[in-house]
């Protein structure tokens, strides 16, 4: 199968690609989707099929309005709306318990519930329209790799398994959604991903305090959310995660074990450290904003065969704000592991 390359002027051959049960991959602003016709099940089993993806793992429904959730839901949180109001389009998830059989139980994990996402993105919101049905949409690469954020990750990973990816550039955020539990109408909102909505700003606007699910499924287990297993996002190469008081060690280390080591960071300590290792992906500056945009694209950068790295070291930051949804990527790239001497 040859694998297009779409530009704007082309959303509407997509659509019908998607109408007819082909696989599209889209931009957001967070990273790039896998797109299947949601009410299509051969579509949707595809989706798992290129992307090597457990079939227990729920799919994100992608909207272009809140009037095709309703389609689905009719028992709604009483703080839907307002969140909705606020924070749609945008990187936040729902999940809602949904009217039984309304959705494929491949897109649902057999679950009673399910997610649904209207993405910031101008191509796939008229994508979405000219499809005339909600799209599946996990992230457009293999399974348990680093996300795509650019159309030439999506190209790298499943390039003639798919019929068409629509090129929009690198993303605004560079990580997943944060994914918001209100299938219970009667308790509080829960996080169960962290991205880039935050705790704060939920707070901020519902006025009432925002629960998080900090539980890592393991593998035996059927997440309520994509992205909540123990290890995820990970590159082939071994990943720690290195405290900003323990580089000069962590450095000196490598060298007397003889690795081959890569580094992401951002230009303060990829400066300090870049002589010293094999190779270098900078952030484009010290923030957290920057760290967050750059995680997925510098695992892969550093990921690369050519380079034949057997480490990568990567900086971690405060747990905080958006801090949050970078260390939870990070961590389960690293699989939780630090560098300890």
């Amino acid at each position: 199968m040859e694998t297009i390359k779409y530009d704007e002027t082309q959303l509407n051959e997509a659509a019908k690609e998607l109408a007819v049960g082909n696989l599209v991959a889209f931009p957001t602003e967070t990273v790039y989707g896998l797109g299947a016709n949601v009410l299509l099940p051969e579509a949707v089993k595809q989706v798992f099929t290129v992307k090597g993806r457990p079939q227990d793992n729920p799919l994100i429904v992608h909207v272009a309005s809140f009037e095709q959730v309703k389609e689905y839901v009719d028992n709604f949180h009483p703080l839907t709306e307002q969140i909705v109001k606020n924070f749609w389009p945008g990187p936040l998830t729902l999940i809602f318990h949904i009217k039984k059989g309304s959705l494929p139980g491949i897109v649902t994990g057999g679950l009673s519930t399910a997610a649904f996402r209207m993405p910031d993105n101008k191509k796939t919101l008229e994508l979405i329209q000219l499809a005339g049905v909600p799209l599946v949409g996990p992230s457009a690469n293999t399974s348990g790799k680093p996300s795509p954020t650019t159309a030439d990750h999506v190209f790298h990973d499943l390039k003639g398994k798919i019929t068409g990816i629509i090129d929009d550039g690198a993303t605004r955020i560079g990580v997943e959604s944060t994914v918001l539990d209100l299938s219970d109408p009667s308790a509080p909102p829960m996080i169960l991903r962290p991205g880039a909505i935050t705790k704060e700003q939920l707070e901020v606007v519902i006025e009432s305090p925002v629960a998080t699910d900090r539980h890592l499924v393991k593998e035996s287990e059927t997440p309520k959310s994509p992205g909540m297993k123990y290890k995820h996002y990970s590159p082939d190469t071994r990943v720690l995660m290195v405290e900003k008081t323990d580089w000069p060690e962590a450095i000196i280390w490598t060298k007397e074990q003889k690795l081959r080591t890569g580094v992401l960071a951002g230009p303060t300590i990829a400066d300090q450290v870049r002589k010293d290792v094999a190779a270098v992906y900078m952030y484009y500056d010290d923030s957290v904003e920057a760290a967050t945009k750059g995680l997925f694209a510098g695992l892969r950068g550093l990921d690369d065969d050519r380079l034949a790295l057997d480490l990568i070291l990567v900086q971690v930051a405060p747990e905080e704000g958006l801090g949050i949804a970078y260390m939870n990527r990070l961590k389960k790239a690293a699989g939780q592991n630090y560098y300890k001497k």
